[in-house]
């Protein structure tokens, strides 16, 4: 356990996408600590990054250069680090990051080959487990962001050494912290679970819920005026995912992280809600 956490860093959550226009889809909220509670400050497009578009390639080049560039940061982003152990046939987390690109060369031969091996079943990590995440890291609502998540954003950050990954690297003061983490299995376990991405009223009232349920925690508020509207408006619900992966990755600053060498999650990876 990481003693007396930093609470100084400002806190980014990340909703990730591995579609063609991720610019588009992946939303970013970002906040600064006082007393304790996370002030909520802003919430935008990963197309809004400077050298950014809706591309898929541009726009994960942009991020990952705004992650490096926050040293004081700590992000949660919302897609899954690894992979079940038993799929897995390198000794580290790093080397397994270090050889995905090698391994699978497309996200379809990437869902194909994890399937063979298993027979056809989608299992899960660990840490999935425990998190109750709704999926397996190579299922067909997901692979894709597992894939691109892993090659495009983790891989190139860890092999310039320009971040640490929690729990699977030691956290360093000089460098981003980089966290998993699950929208909804933190609503899950905020008792929160409602439909609340889609068109309507009843999809709208849904977010205004749950942004609701997380401010009454008493760790989390928005302080911008106009971004509640922002974020209810946000039909795909992306914009509120962003919101509940910083809200995730502050409560895991505030209780410590855990590290343990003998643990599976050291290679699969894991969540924290």
């Amino acid at each position: 356990m990481i003693s007396s956490p930093d609470l100084c860093r400002i806190v980014y959550g990340v909703d990730f996408s591995g579609a063609r226009d991720a610019g588009r889809k992946i939303w970013i909220a970002h906040g600064i600590i006082e007393e304790d509670v996370l002030l909520i400050r802003g919430c935008f497009r990963a197309k809004d990054l400077g050298n950014s578009t809706r591309d898929r390639d541009q726009s994960l080049k942009a991020l990952r250069e705004y992650i490096s560039n926050q040293k004081g940061g700590v992000f949660g982003l919302d897609f899954p680090f690894g992979i079940p152990r038993c799929l897995v046939k390198e000794k580290s987390w790093e080397q397994f990051v270090f050889s995905f690109e090698d391994t699978y060369f497309a996200p379809e031969e990437f869902r194909a080959v994890c399937r063979l091996r298993t027979n056809g079943k989608e299992l899960k990590r660990f840490t999935d487990s425990e998190a109750r995440t709704p999926f397996s890291p190579y299922n067909l609502r997901l692979h894709r962001q597992t894939y691109f998540g892993i090659r495009d954003l983790l891989g190139p950050l860890i092999k310039d050494n320009r971040v640490c990954v929690l729990p699977m690297q030691k956290p360093l003061p000089d460098r981003p912290w980089v966290l998993e983490v699950c929208p909804a299995s933190t609503l899950r376990r905020q008792h929160l679970s409602l439909p609340y991405k889609g068109r309507g009223e009843i999809r709208k009232t849904a977010r205004v819920k749950i942004l609701e349920g997380i401010e009454k925690t008493g760790v989390m508020k928005i302080t911008e005026p106009s971004l509640p509207s922002k974020i209810f408006e946000n039909k795909g619900g992306d914009a509120l995912d962003s919101v509940i992966a910083a809200f995730a990755a502050f409560r895991a600053l505030r209780n410590g992280f855990i590290f343990d060498g003998n643990c599976p999650y050291t290679v699969e990876g894991w969540v924290y809600v």
